[in-house]
This record gives C-alpha cells, sequence and structure tokens, in this order.
C-alpha cells in the first residue's frame, strides 16, 4: 500500500505542451505512471507523448477520469490551476512550479477550504510510490519499494537519503517533498497522520531545514500521536541568521528558525537527529532493526 498515489492513479498534466511538462510526461510514462490526460487552453486535440490534450481540467476529468493533477505552468498561472483542477474534483494535486507569489498562494489556500482536493507543494519535487507511480520530476532509478515514508521540505536532499536507504535495501513506500515555501498544501504532520494509518510505512524519514517552525510542530506531533520510528536531518545547520538558504521559506528571523532549535526540539520529544547527512541512511536501518 501508499499513500495518497497508486496504481488507480490517474494524472493529469497541466501545462503538457511545454517544455517542462512535455519532458517529464515523457520521464513519468517510462516510469509506469498512468498518464492520461493533458491540459493546455487553446491545445485541445492535440496529443504529447500519445497523451491527448485539453482545453480545461473539467473535459479531462469528464473524459479520462483523471483524479491526479501535476502542475507545470508559469509561478503568474500556477495559482488558477490550482484552483481549477480542485473545482473540477482532482482529489491529489501536485504544483511542482516555483515563484509563485505569496498573495496568490494565500488565496488557494482558502480556496482549498471548503474542497476534498489536496495539494502537494508548490515548488517542490512532486510524490512517488516506488515501482507504481511517480507525479514529478525526481529521479526515479534511486528508488526502490519499501517500508520507509519520507516526507522532505528539499528535493535535492531527499534524493541523497533515498539512494542510501535503497542502498540499504530498505526501500521506500511512498516519497514526498512538500516545499520550502512559505505557504504550501500538505505539511508534515498532514503526511505524518497518512503514514501512521499505512500499513507498509514501518518508519518515517523527516528532512527539515531552516526557516519556520514546522520542524517543531511536527516534533510535538510524533512526541504524542506518532508511535512509528522516525529519523530527521535539518539542513543549514551553519546558516547565520538573516540568510535566506535556497527555499523562501528557508529563513532565519532572529533566534527562530535555527537548524539548533529544530534539532533540540526533535531530540526533547525522543526523535532520533542526525547531524551528518551521509549517516541518515545508517541511523534509518539502526531504528528500523529495534
Amino acid at each position: 500500500m501508499s499513500i495518497l498515489v497508486g496504481k488507480d492513479s490517474r494524472i493529469l498534466v497541466h501545462g503538457i505542451t511545454g517544455r517542462e511538462g512535455s519532458f517529464h510526461t515523457q520521464q513519468m510514462l517510462s516510469y509506469g505512471t498512468n498518464v492520461v490526460a493533458g491540459m493546455t487552453p487553446g491545445k485541445a486535440g492535440q496529443t504529447v507523448e500519445g497523451v491527448p490534450v485539453y482545453h480545461t481540467v473539467q473535459d479531462a476529468v469528464r473524459e479520462q477520469q483523471a483524479n491526479c493533477s501535476i502542475i507545470f505552468v508559469p509561478p503568474a498561472s500556477a495559482a488558477d490551476s490550482i484552483m481549477e483542477a480542485a473545482a473540477a474534483g482532482i482529489e491529489v494535486i501536485v504544483c511542482i512550479t516555483e515563484g509563485i507569489p505569496t498573495l496568490d498562494m494565500v488565496r488557494v489556500k482558502h480556496y482549498l477550504k471548503d474542497k476534498s482536493s489536496v495539494l502537494i507543494g508548490p515548488n517542490c519535487p512532486g510524490i512517488i510510490s516506488p515501482g507504481t507511480c511517480k507525479v514529478g520530476i525526481m529521479p526515479g532509478y534511486i528508488f526502490q519499494p519499501g517500508s520507509v515514508g519520507v516526507i522532505s521540505r528539499s528535493g535535492t536532499l531527499t534524493y541523497e537519503v533515498v539512494d542510501q536507504i535503497s542502498k540499504l535495501g530498505l526501500g521506500q513506500s511512498t516519497c514526498i517533498g512538500i516545499g520550502g515555501d512559505p505557504i504550501i498544501g500538505l505539511s508534515f504532520i498532514d503526511l505524518l497522520s497518512y503514514f501512521a494509518q499505512d500499513e507498509q510505512t514501518q518508519g518515517v524519514v523527516l528532512i527539515g531545514e531552516i526557516g519556520g517552525t514546522a520542524e517543531e510542530e511536527a516534533a510535538r506531533f510524533i512526541q504524542g500521536h506518532f508511535s512509528k520510528p522516525v529519523v530527521t536531518f535539518i539542513a543549514g545547520q551553519t546558516a547565520p541568521p538573516g540568510r535566506r538558504m535556497g527555499h523562501a521559506g528557508a529563513i532565519i528571523s532572529g533566534k527562530s528558525g535555527t537548524a539548533q532549535e529544530k534539532m533540540a526540539s526533535l531530540q526533547a520529544a525522543g526523535i532520533r537527529v542526525v547531524m551528518d547527512l551521509t549517516k541518515v541512511g545508517e541511523a534509518v536501518a539502526e531504528v528500523m532493526k529495534n
């Protein structure tokens, strides 16, 4: 079993006729993902990699029963694309687009409150259930089916940790990049709740970074509501206050949001914190044996 995406996912690619959309459509198809439709306004009737293109999300849902969207549209249009998917009843929305204005995401968050859709991202690598379904831009070959769930604010660090886990023969159940923007969809806590109910997932790796309070909030949730083993790594341990480190949300303000503060919160909750990125896989193997 996996969370959010799997063999029953029917993928709709927003912006499929663009460079990024067409390239990653081909990559997802090669992985075995069931990409059933694309959507680009004004391009209905075309095909990309054999996938039919529609004018609206509603058309794609009606004709191809699409239930999962992945968004590769420019920042100025991305918020509207997310809301169009939700309005059409898409269950899982993955937004790869980076650079979406924060006020646009405020509108999106308010709009989604009354919808059944869930959002992953924006500014993220997506989600993958190894061997079954890849909805994103991650290199599929490093992932192996297994029992470790991965939740990460950093795409690049996700790949490093996954490679370590795969080489140790543990594999992954589902891996999700939640994105590093100030306003995102599903959080660490949301996804930990999913993993808590997933029988395939026997342990979780949580990859955080400086900025915000998401990791501290996750620590409190894990301590009170999550019984499976958790290994964590926090990026940006040497970042000075006020320095932005890649993501829009990865910025320290005063004493808040530092790696040291986050690691202290996690350790106080009894969660395994790894200081060295190259040792995360070893720590996962150790806690999974106990």
